[in-house]
């Protein structure tokens, strides 16, 4: 039984996309099958796949609006263990096309049921909104993780978030958990950043992931190529670290770090 896990943040350009893409090459280097779900209309988790998004047949968007088998649009990557149900910009109509229907909030959930026994880790990339397709994310997955950019205002906007995951929890997917807060675009340097770790650690305490995220031109630079930073420079910072991030996960799952077949 696959574990859902959503990255969620309503807060633009703090990694998630980035993440997402990262940790799901990570864990599926290390023999675990993985599909992402490319839930954020910019369709970069798609693209940053190497997914041609102007040339896909179907997506996300037909799955959830006409009801189509998502198994007939799920992609495979470079990487054997990774697979991607990619979207487009017409996920951008979704959310209005959703509203009248009664079972709004579910649809999703619905959508990747079926495909939870066939693979390890279902990970949704969500879109910067906390809009009815985020809900439909949160409602949809085991566990989320948000990522937190090491600079000013970084934990503001957080409680309006984990609000939001509060009246899930209690409305609508009572199994819903945090899995934790992983630090982004980290720099050592900086005074604000170490900051940032530390009040973040003081609230969050033993939910915050020990691995920082580093900035790294590797990992933004990765994207533009279509692939994750384990396949562009796998010795970069980046890629270790999500590596290491990762293992992590793995470990807190009371999951080895490779695969037993």
């Amino acid at each position: 039984m696959g574990k859902i896990i959503a990255l969620a943040n309503q807060k633009g350009g703090v990694g998630k996309t980035t993440t997402a893409i990262n940790l799901a090459a990570s864990l599926a280097v290390m023999e675990y099958s993985v599909l992402i779900i490319d839930f954020d209309p910019q369709a970069n988790a798609s693209s940053g796949l190497g997914i041609d998004i102007n040339a896909i047949e179907g997506g996300i968007y037909e799955c959830i609006v006409d009801s189509i088998d998502p198994r007939t649009v799920i992609r495979q990557t470079e990487l054997q263990k990774l697979h991607v149900l990619p979207a487009n910009i017409d996920l951008v109509g979704a959310e209005i096309e959703m509203l009248n229907r009664t079972d709004r909030e579910m649809i999703l959930r619905n959508v990747i049921q079926p495909l939870k026994n066939e693979y390890d880790f279902i990970i949704i990339d969500c879109s910067p909104s906390l809009g009815l397709i985020t809900v439909n994310a949160l409602t949809a997955a085991d566990t989320v993780i948000v990522p937190v950019q090491c600079e000013y205002f970084a934990l503001e906007g957080l409680g309006k978030l984990l609000n939001t995951i509060k009246i899930i929890q209690t409305r609508l997917n009572p199994k819903l958990s945090i899995e934790g807060f992983l630090l982004t675009m980290y720099d050592m340097r900086l005074r604000l950043a170490n900051q940032v770790v530390d009040e973040l650690k003081t609230h969050f305490e033993s939910l915050v992931f020990q691995t920082l995220i580093q900035r790294n031109v590797r990992l933004s630079e990765a994207p533009s190529y279509g692939k994750p930073a384990i396949l562009y420079d796998a010795n970069s910072n980046g890629s270790i670290n999500y590596l290491n991030f990762a293992k992590e996960l793995l470990a807190k799952n009371n999951l080895p770090e490779i695969k037993e077949h």
